[in-house]
């Protein structure tokens, strides 16, 4: 029987340079968040979808785990477990934009910065590029050859 998918798809390299991408991106997302979290709370209350109650926990433990798994992921360590946490995480935050779309709320993601300067990200822009991320966190769930420079 022929083989359906690309030989692209069976490159370590490709998962290489998917695991250094995705782990990198949630690595530096993580940083300012864990320097300022009294933003990134303010963030994440502009969602309208958490109790108060859970806002500070969410703030303070968010960011460790992003920077946990970015630098799990480029270090080749426990590569399939990360990227299982972080498409969790991507598909989580997919249904809080989504909701917000519905909703016609607007609201800063806080992705990269909890400052409220720059351009912001429309939701759609947002979606499209966290379903790229789980794209790429699934091809690393998914491969099946030997992980070049992976400890485990």
């Amino acid at each position: 029987m022929k083989k359906i998918k690309p030989d692209f798809l069976d490159s370590p390299l490709l998962e290489l340079f998917f695991r250094l991408v995705l782990g990198g991106i949630f690595l530096y997302a993580s940083i300012h968040k864990i320097m300022e979290p009294a933003p990134f709370a303010k963030v994440i209350y502009g969602y309208s979808l958490f109790p108060d109650s859970s806002i500070n926990l969410i703030a303070i433990t968010l960011p460790y785990i992003e920077f946990i798994c970015g630098l799990l992921l480029m270090a080749g360590i426990f590569p399939v477990s990360s990227a299982v946490i972080l498409t969790v995480m991507l598909a989580l935050f997919i249904i809080a934009i989504s909701i917000n779309l519905v909703r016609g709320h607007e609201f800063d993601c806080g992705c990269f910065s909890v400052k409220n300067g720059g351009k912001q990200a429309s939701p759609i822009e947002l979606l499209m590029r966290d379903a790229l991320y789980i794209a790429m966190s699934l091809h690393i769930v998914f491969y099946k050859g030997k992980r070049k420079f992976s400890i485990l």
